[in-house]
């Protein structure tokens, strides 16, 4: 069950033993979204993977990507129902392989800037007709009074561990006490990437169940 934004207010302070005139609501809010952010760029986490479509212009190589993106996964091309990826080249490659600016179905692409792509060959009008999806990792949504997330859900301690150790931080000490919740969001961490990038890409019926080994002594 989630814990209320509230709830997970009162909880910090009193894990930390200090009011709100120490730890204000916005204070802690901003090491939530420290944490979130951290867990974003340390975990691939499925509920952080988003779709969009857009489409090329004809002869325009520049093609701009979702704002709230802050990692592209891939990018397909749907042109009559037929769905195919761009392979990930450098902009140099990319320079090289189209110097004479020819139009036609794109096949690579490179990142341009943060939220741009250059594709090659630059799209004709039949890629035009067509869409374009784009595979992406989205900013993590903030967990607030009125918006509940995958963390706060189901991730609790993970998210509390994380928020602490910003809070003794922040508090400078006691040294030992954000060692603790250091150690401990660490070892919360480890445990949601086993769980998301591991369990989660695998497939019981190709992969089998995972085993843990135990050790059995001989008789």
């Amino acid at each position: 069950m989630a814990i209320s934004h509230s709830d997970f207010l009162t909880q910090v302070r009193n894990y930390t033993e200090v009011d709100a005139n120490v730890l204000s609501d916005s204070l802690i809010d901003q090491f939530i979204t420290n944490i979130e952010l951290d867990v974003a760029g340390k975990v691939d986490y499925d509920d952080l993977r988003k779709y969009a479509t857009a489409s090329f212009v004809t002869g325009q190589r520049y093609l701009s990507m979702p704002s709230d993106m802050i990692l592209l996964r891939s990018v397909q091309t749907i042109i009559s129902n037929t769905r195919k990826f761009l392979e990930k080249r450098d902009v140099s490659f990319i320079t090289e392989f189209n110097a004479s600016g020819s139009a036609g179905t794109p096949e690579y692409y490179a990142s341009w800037d943060d939220l741009t792509i250059v594709v090659a060959p630059a799209p004709d009008a039949t890629a035009s007709a067509g869409q374009v999806q784009i595979n992406y990792i989205k900013y993590p949504p903030h967990f607030t009074s009125t918006n509940n997330t995958y963390l706060a859900t189901n991730q609790q301690s993970l998210l509390l561990y994380g928020v602490l150790t910003e809070c003794f931080s922040y508090l400078k000490g006691p040294m030992d006490m954000y060692n603790l919740y250091k150690s401990k969001y660490d070892t919360s961490i480890e445990a949601f990437a086993l769980q998301q990038m591991g369990r989660r890409r695998r497939g019981e019926y190709d992969d089998g169940v995972p085993r843990i080994k135990v050790p059995s002594p001989s008789p």
